[in-house]
């Protein structure tokens, strides 16, 4: 590997906006807040959907109604029986 082209890579705890929930990790990303973690500082990087929210990891999925768009585009492009 060649020295002095690869980024540093730190502690990071990723924290989920929504719930709170915090994921211990490393990665090449930074911040301007640390916080100690067993006395390793992390830097923290708060994320709006994490695996703890995502529909498809928690498997509440949002139902969406399409029934009135589709009667909309029929009744836009029906043909007439005239």
């Amino acid at each position: 590997m060649k020295k002095e082209i690869h980024p540093k890579y730190h502690p990071v705890v990723f924290v989920d906006s929504a719930t709170g929930d915090e994921i211990l990790t490393k990665s090449t990303i930074t911040s301007d807040e640390k916080r100690d973690i067993d006395g390793i500082p992390h830097y923290v990087v708060y994320c709006d959907i994490t695996s703890f929210t995502h529909p498809f990891y928690t498997g509440k999925q949002k139902l969406v109604d399409t029934a009135g768009r589709i009667e909309k585009y029929q009744k836009k492009y029906k043909k007439s029986s005239k």
